[in-house]
């Protein structure tokens, strides 16, 4: 009983810190995040189209589609992390870890994935993690 009221009472609480918006209190900061979450999941769930259609013109026009193509390619179990992000002059940057998993194995590579501004609240991906 008393682990019941302890547990209660701590997720019941105040908290110290009030929740803020990153970057500055930026509200394109919430919708490149999800620029951001939408891209990583095309490439966890190995969706190419979903992917390009995210992309900026400047990584459509510099990447080779066949290393585009590897990158989305769905082999292996996938997930990702984004991490707090920062912004400078309409682009935002989050640090991601991408994840692996084959077989026993769980591979972890760090990384960070640049978003730009493209006018009309859209975002794109200007730099692929």
């Amino acid at each position: 009983m008393l682990l019941l009221i302890l547990t209660t009472h701590a997720w019941g609480g105040r908290h110290k810190q009030s929740a803020k918006l990153g970057a500055g209190g930026d509200p394109g900061y919430v919708l490149a995040l999800g620029t951001a979450n939408r891209f990583l999941h095309a490439w966890e769930t190995g969706d190419l189209e979903t992917g390009m259609v995210l992309l900026s013109d400047r990584v459509r026009h510099t990447k080779n589609p066949d290393s585009l193509e590897a990158f989305f390619s769905a082999g292996r179990e996938r997930g990702f992390e984004i991490m707090h992000g920062t912004s400078r002059a309409g682009r935002y940057r989050f640090p991601v870890a991408l994840l692996t998993r084959d077989g026993n194995a769980t591979r972890r590579i760090a990384s960070e994935i640049v978003l730009v501004s493209t006018g009309k609240n859209e975002w794109a991906v200007d730099k692929l993690p």
